[in-house]
């Protein structure tokens, strides 16, 4: 059987990019991994994800050109391999958000002012029919990779996850479980560009969206403001929450609990995501991001709503002390 690199050769060549220049660009959490192609003046980007790896290159053309469709800056869909798992993808540049905010933090405001109002778009158009719709149940029982991934790391223990999903059911059914819209899912600032050549809406470049699904308003946000990758300041935070809330006509005081909810499901998950990244897949990289998840885990668990969840929290979760994630780096690709 071809082996990737005689695969993406091939695909390129059809293409009418076999001559280019190949560079890699980036990889992630996925086995889904980029490279840049310059031929003569022109640049594209090549995506590979490998088939039956958990990234659908069919999900992702498809949000792809519904965003397109919305006025907004996903790459276009230059050629396609769906079979082997390649695209050729506009090349939107370099204006990482991440990388723009290192060399000048005073665009915070700016870029997220702009990325927030992205979202409100969003949530203004119907959705494409069809994508995943997670119940409360749902949400909770992925948030419970907590337990399974990154407590077991630390105490090699396994412990019952049925209270913890039952509280955290609870919690997002009571307040965050209303209308649905399109939720991105990895929605920050590495996969957000900066597009000053374009105008309004369409100066914000979207990437990595092929898991997107339906779900509550402020997810995304919360993935946008409490990045596990940076430090957004509480003051962009703050006044982000209430843009949002703003734009949709809600009280701020109400979204700030349905954020918190969504922002605690969401660091519950990844701290057993990156648990299990350095455990499974031996990238023990995500470890140092742990300390910020905590915290960011800590604040969310501080409104009184969700109290009785933070105790059991308090319980069952070690904090990750440097102890801590010595042990959990001691087991990196130990497990399969």
């Amino acid at each position: 059987m071809p082996d990737r690199q005689s695969l993406s050769r091939d695909f390129l060549a059809q293409s009418g990019w076999g001559a280019a220049e190949r560079r890699f660009l980036a990889g992630d959490a996925s086995d889904r991994s980029y490279d840049r192609l310059t031929l003569g003046t022109e640049t594209a980007v090549l995506m590979d994800a490998p088939p039956g790896k958990g990234d659908d290159p069919a999900s992702f053309i498809a949000i792809a050109r519904h965003l397109l469709g919305l006025g907004l800056s996903a790459p276009r869909i230059l050629a396609e391999d769906l079979t082997n798992g390649f695209l050729l993808l506009e090349d939107l540049g370099d204006g990482i958000f991440a990388r723009l905010l290192e060399r000048s933090p005073p665009k915070e405001t700016e870029l997220y002012a702009s990325a927030t109002d992205v979202l409100t778009h969003l949530h203004h158009h119907v959705a494409p029919a069809g994508l995943p719709d997670l119940s409360a149940a749902d949400w909770a029982k992925a948030a419970a990779f907590a337990l399974d991934w990154y407590r077991f790391a630390i105490t090699g223990e396994k412990v019952p996850t049925g209270a913890f999903e039952t509280l955290l059911t609870e919690a997002l059914t009571r307040h965050a479980d209303g209308p649905r819209v399109l939720i991105l899912r990895d929605y920050h600032a590495e996969n957000l560009l900066w597009l000053p050549a374009r105008q309004g809406l369409a100066r914000v470049g979207l990437l990595d969206f092929q898991l997107a699904q339906m779900g509550q308003p402020g997810y995304d946000l919360v993935s946008l403001l409490q990045d596990a990758r940076r430090d957004v300041s509480r003051e962009t935070e703050t006044a982000m929450i209430r843009r949002l809330a703003g734009n949709a006509g809600q009280a701020a005081a109400d979204f700030v609990v349905s954020y918190a909810v969504l922002g605690a499901q969401r660091a519950l998950r990844i701290l057993g995501v990156f648990a299990r990244l350095c455990l499974v897949a031996g990238k023990p990289g995500y470890l140092a991001l742990l300390p910020r998840v905590w915290e960011q885990l800590q604040r969310n668990l501080a409104v009184p709503e969700l109290a009785p969840l933070a105790r059991l929290c308090d319980r069952l979760l070690p904090e990750p002390t440097e102890a801590h994630l010595a042990r959990i780096r001691e087991k990196c690709g130990h497990f399969r």
